[in-house]
């Protein structure tokens, strides 16, 4: 039997219970940002389409989460987290299995994603995935506008 850092975790979708353990993972692993409130987040997301937010459960702990989008043309990972003391065993990648299944279902084409440039192993883990940037002619500009200010806003 493996032990409790060895092994795998269940992806399930995500209860309400798990709130509190995917916000400190979110944040063990530095994802938040002040200016972003995770709860109201993970409120919006289980109002528009909690089909896609998933966690790694091992031992009824939270040890993996992935938030997971769909506009009806391309498909969105956010928020894709694994604890430190779980990593390497797999769950990122069971993770994103089932991340990419989900929006396989749901008829979707492509999958957009945002990884912050410092971030080097997540790069890399989503390129031993396939995931590339953008092809000559493929290319896009990421902008963005806040509509509801949660917290501070961010310093320049």
């Amino acid at each position: 039997m493996a032990d409790a850092i060895t092994r795998p975790a269940e992806i399930r979708a995500f209860e309400p219970a798990d709130a509190d353990s995917l916000i400190a993972l979110w944040q063990a692993c530095g994802l938040t940002r002040p200016w972003n409130d995770a709860r109201k987040d993970i409120a919006r997301k289980m109002a528009d389409s909690p089909w896609g937010l998933l966690v790694a459960d091992r031992a009824r702990e939270v040890v993996g989460g992935v938030m997971v989008g769909y506009d009806g043309h391309r498909g969105s990972v956010n928020y894709l987290a694994v604890a430190p003391s779980a990593r390497g065993v797999g769950i990122g990648t069971a993770l994103m299995d089932a991340a990419e299944g989900a929006l396989l279902m749901r008829g979707c084409p492509k999958i957009n994603l945002q990884v912050r440039p410092e971030n080097a192993d997540v790069i890399a883990f989503y390129a031993r995935r396939g995931y590339s940037t953008f092809a000559p002619g493929d290319q896009a500009t990421n902008l963005g506008l806040r509509l509801d200010h949660d917290g501070p806003a961010p310093s320049s």
